[in-house]
């Protein structure tokens, strides 16, 4: 080997597309455990009995209606068709302040709780017991890709670590064979925002969410262009592991580097551990029929949410799903209500009411509910005013970012209980506002971590999740 001493591993991967995929394959072969040495039992960011050891996130692309949902306002009915009485001017999208609405779908009050749910979502109101709904969320930008990045990493900008990289960042990764955060996109698109939602930012690469699609390439990259037979390229795995520990040896196990070289090698273990996950075929035909696969409405919502399921079974510990595409476009595949709440919010209810339900039954059932959080959350909510001119009630809403609902379930949590409040109509939070700040603080302090311990040390600054804002909600804590 000695005309290769002065190789570097970069020149090798320039000679081939399946560079890559060897790469990855070598720490397969020798299965030598490294990506398991990144979730220490004892994180120094531990510092509490956590109540949670894995998450999944439903998360609402375009701005969910609370006032249609979960924030019931009796007052509107009575309210219909008159102005809202304000000397503020409200911070909408499009500025227009129509006509106070009252809701589309009747409210009823649901399960032994008596939490009030509407006819929107009628498979999630038969599991009204188990939710920890809160109506009194702030953020701080009524603008959808700020506020999506708010919602996911508590900053307006791109280029900051989501909630799922700080957890991978704080707790490590408890799978050998599948990655920390994977994401569950909408078949119709991926979010305003795209990647940047899931990014790990300036955390090391191995944090980054990675996005599982359907059909016969769910990681893009993952296989090679072409099929390799089992053994053809055993030669050139251990030529490129030769090369990968002399490199390592160069930079003296540079930091960078061996993230780098963990994430090929979690790469060569999803090769198989992927598709096993991804095939459906050894649940029950009750289970499928229980999150609705075999309907075209929710077929995609409950691929994912019980895809979301068993990878949680299998030791990720935060799956994003998302509700919900892209913002533009007619009709909107997101819940961007601006034209029409009844239409829109039907057709996006439609697609996740029953999967969502689903698997709160399911985690239920298999008793991983006592130790999983499921989030189920939206980047601001729908004002009470219609989105029109003073002369007329229109049949759409525009975003409010001063007051809107989400809901919390499982882990740690009070079930069948509201907290918070917004005023008469629903347009502010008045009692016990929350932002996010505060929520990321609350579910970071579900799985143990104090969030101001939580950091990371970036151009001079010591970063956390919060910012340096955040106080745990805990009223809804059992």
């Amino acid at each position: 080997m000695a005309n290769f001493q002065n190789l570097h591993r970069r020149d090798f991967l320039n000679w081939g597309a399946q560079g890559l995929a060897a790469t990855a394959l070598v720490q397969l072969l020798r299965g030598d455990g490294l990506l398991a040495s990144d979730a220490p039992a004892g994180s120094p960011f531990l510092s509490l009995a956590p109540r949670a050891k894995r998450a999944i996130h439903i998360c609402l692309v375009g701005g969910m209606s609370h006032l249609d949902s979960f924030d019931y306002k009796p007052e509107l009915e009575n309210l219909h068709g008159k102005s809202l009485t304000t000397d503020e001017k409200p911070d909408i999208f499009f500025g227009k302040v129509g006509l106070l609405r009252k809701q589309d779908w009747q409210f009823k009050q649901r399960g032994k709780s008596g939490l009030w749910v509407s006819e929107m979502f009628p498979h999630i109101a038969d599991v009204a017991d188990e939710l920890t709904v809160i109506r009194s969320m702030v953020t701080e930008s009524a603008n959808h890709t700020p506020a999506l990045f708010f919602e996911n990493s508590g900053f307006e900008f791109n280029g900051y670590p989501s909630l799922g990289s700080w957890l991978s960042h704080g707790l490590g990764n408890e799978s050998d064979s599948l990655p920390t955060y994977v994401v569950l996109a909408d078949a119709r698109g991926g979010p305003n925002g795209g990647a940047s939602n899931w990014s790990n930012g300036f955390l090391p690469s191995q944090h980054q969410g990675v996005e599982l699609r359907g059909g016969d390439q769910p990681v893009r990259d993952l296989f090679p262009a072409r099929a390799v037979p089992v053994g053809a390229d055993e030669g050139v795995r251990e030529f490129l592991d030769l090369v990968n520990r002399r490199h390592a040896d160069r930079l003296d196990n540079d930091r960078l580097l061996a993230a780098r070289i963990r994430s090929y090698e979690l790469a060569a273990r999803m090769q198989r551990s992927v598709p096993e996950v991804s095939d459906l075929k050894d649940e029950t035909a009750q289970t499928l029929a229980m999150y609705g696969l075999h309907r075209e409405a929710t077929a995609d919502g409950a691929r994912r949410c019980l895809l979301g399921r068993r990878l949680l079974e299998r030791g990720v510990r935060f799956v994003q799903v998302f509700s919900g595409g892209p913002i533009a476009g007619s009709p909107r595949a997101s819940w961007d209500a601006h034209e029409n709440v009844y239409e829109n919010h039907s057709l996006e209810a439609s697609r996740i009411d029953q999967p969502v339900a689903a698997l709160l039954k399911d985690l239920k059932r298999l008793g991983m509910l006592d130790d999983t959080l499921v989030l189920f959350t939206t980047e601001f909510g729908r004002t009470p005013f219609a989105q029109s001119e003073a002369d007329r009630v229109g049949p759409g809403r525009d975003h409010n970012r001063y007051g809107f609902s989400v809901w919390l379930a499982g882990a740690g949590l009070k079930p069948g209980i509201a907290f918070g409040a917004t005023d008469d109509v629903g347009w502010k939070a008045v009692e016990q506002p929350v932002s996010w700040h505060d929520l990321h603080a609350t579910i970071l302090h579900l799985f143990g971590i104090d969030h101001e311990k939580l950091t990371y040390y970036h151009n001079g600054i010591q970063r956390r999740l919060t910012n340096v804002h955040g106080e745990v909600v805990r009223g809804i804590l059992a």
